[in-house]
């Protein structure tokens, strides 16, 4: 079947939801070769993918993942990007899912360690000392206790290792960087996705439309993150109740500073574990501080704890402000982690 679909490919020839859903299971279940799944991923990158292709690739994925059951009541959320704008700033997405867990709403929290950046979600959990192979079990406990868990993509998409190698081959994104942020393990039905361009703004809310998703927000702004930045305007779409609003998002209107970029930016992983406490703790820099602050805002409307960008900012400053964030990650890191670790970082 990869045979006949990659000669398609190359002919810019379309995938039915179907074809590639067989592809997939070839590939997932290690029935294809390195060079296979690299001719299958280039060629597929070069044609462009389709809504439809796509959600045949999420689905298997999904097929083929490990799951974790919520025992919470009310909207379970997850905060993600899907990497790749080589700004290297802080972990922004990390750190607002513990504000948002800190302000009220729960958070799924799926990542990765880093792969174009200087530190992912995953190198910040694990530098803390949280056990990244956890059972599906367990972190449904933690979420439950918490309001906020961590699930490591490689622990709960094993069969992914072997696209591993044509991945790293290739060299540059594939559709498995837009389904990344998708595949939450958790199977939440309401995110806050940053994207890497703008063609996936309004797609990827449609492809997880089509799946069952209530509030889907994706977020790129004009400088170029896959995240909410307070040193530009944001332009977001947002699914909800089944229709779609398109808007643009000014920190400065909902109550922010101008920021600039150099002033969320680091250049090590000892700089992003600094960036990250020091935010919840309330002692980083504004910018730092106001850009959790409205990704966080962001994920209160998501996760429906507020109605809007001004009241998220204002729950999400107060939660900073007065530590409730800073006394989560105490007590996480109390019990599914290294405190000493936490206390390193801190006194550093």
């Amino acid at each position: 079947m990869i045979s006949e679909s990659i000669t398609k490919l190359q002919n810019k020839s379309d995938l039915s939801y179907d074809e590639i859903s067989l592809v997939m299971s070839e590939i997932l279940n290690g029935k294809t070769n390195d060079k296979e799944n690299l001719d299958f991923l280039k060629h597929l990158t070069e044609k462009g993918e389709t809504d439809d292709e796509l959600l045949g690739m999420l689905d298997k994925m999904q097929e083929f993942s490990l799951h974790v059951t919520p025992k919470n009541e009310g909207t379970i959320i997850d905060v993600c990007g899907t990497g790749g704008d080589k700004l290297q700033t802080f972990n922004v997405s990390t750190t607002a899912s513990f504000v948002i867990a800190a302000g009220g709403g729960i958070v799924a929290k799926h990542g990765n360690r880093s792969s174009s950046g200087v530190s992912g979600s995953a190198d910040i959990f694990e530098y803390f000392g949280h056990d990244l192979n956890m059972e599906p079990a367990k972190i449904s406990e933690i979420l439950e206790k918490f309001n906020i868990c961590f699930m490591f993509a490689q622990k709960f998409h094993p069969a992914m290792k072997n696209v591993a190698a044509a991945r790293k081959t290739l060299g540059k994104r594939t559709a498995f960087n837009l389904l990344g942020p998708l595949t939450n393990p958790a199977n939440v039905k309401n995110q806050l996705i940053g994207v890497f361009s703008d063609e996936f703004l309004d797609r990827l809310p449609m492809i997880l439309k089509r799946k069952g998703a209530e509030n889907i927000m994706t977020v790129r702004s004009e400088d170029g993150m896959d995240e909410f930045s307070t040193s530009s305007k944001n332009r977001i779409c947002f699914l909800k109740d089944g229709k779609m609003l398109t808007n643009v998002v000014d920190p400065e209107i909902v109550g922010l500073h101008k920021s600039s970029l150099k002033d969320i930016q680091i250049k090590s992983k000892e700089e992003a574990l600094k960036s990250f406490v020091s935010v919840l703790n309330n002692s980083a820099n504004q910018a730092m501080i106001e850009t959790t602050a409205l990704n966080a805002a962001a994920g209160f409307i998501v996760g429906n704890v507020v109605k809007n960008f001004d009241e998220g900012v204002e729950l999400a400053l107060q939660t900073i402000k007065n530590e409730k964030s800073h006394k989560l990650l105490h007590e996480f890191v109390k019990e599914y982690g290294d405190i000493n670790k936490l206390k390193e970082v801190e006194e550093s």
